[in-house]
C-alpha cells in the first residue's frame, strides 16, 4: 500500500462538527477499501485567496492515509459529489511526517518584531526640504488665462 497526504477544503458555513463528519464518513470509505488513517488534523476556518464557489473562507482538514490507490480513487469519487467540499488534494509522500504539521505548529510570539515603534528606525527628517507652499502663492504666469483656442 501506498503513503498519501489528503488536504480538503469544506464550505464556510458547515460546522465544525460538520466537518468532522465528513472526515469520518472518509475514513469509513478509506478503511472499507483496505486502508488505515493515520492523523488527523482539522486547521479550522481559514480566509481563502480567491473566492471559490462564492465562498471566502474554508475549512482545513489533513489526513494522513495509507491505503491502495483503488481505495483514493473512490474518496475522491466522492468528494467530487459532495457540496459542501470545495477542493481536494492527494500527494503520495515517501513518509508521513511525525508530529503536527506546519500549519499547526505553533508560532512564539516573541520572535516577531513587535510594532510599537521601538524596532523600527528613526523617524526619516526632511530637514533640507523647502517649507511647502500654499495654493495662494503660486508665482504668476504672467496674466490672465485664456480658453484654449480648439475649444473655443
Amino acid at each position: 500500500m501506498a503513503l498519501y497526504e489528503h488536504v480538503f477544503l469544506a464550505r464556510q458555513d458547515v460546522s465544525a462538527q460538520q466537518v468532522d463528519g465528513l472526515v469520518e464518513q472518509y475514513k469509513g470509505v478509506i478503511e472499507a477499501h483496505g486502508g488505515k488513517v493515520g492523523r488527523i488534523e482539522n486547521w479550522g476556518l481559514k480566509s481563502l485567496t480567491y473566492r471559490i464557489k462564492k465562498n471566502r473562507k474554508a475549512h482545513y482538514a489533513l489526513m494522513d492515509i495509507d491505503a491502495p490507490a483503488a481505495a483514493i480513487h473512490e474518496m475522491e469519487r466522492q468528494m467530487r459529489i459532495n457540496e459542501d467540499v470545495l477542493r481536494y488534494m492527494t500527494i503520495a509522500v515517501e513518509a508521513h511526517e511525525e508530529g503536527p504539521s506546519a500549519m499547526m505548529q505553533k508560532r512564539d510570539r516573541d520572535d516577531r518584531p513587535r510594532r510599537d515603534g521601538d524596532d523600527r528606525g528613526p523617524r526619516r527628517d526632511f530637514g533640507d526640504r523647502p517649507p511647502r507652499r500654499d495654493f495662494g502663492d503660486r508665482p504668476d504666469r504672467g496674466g490672465e488665462r485664456r480658453p484654449r483656442e480648439d475649444r473655443a
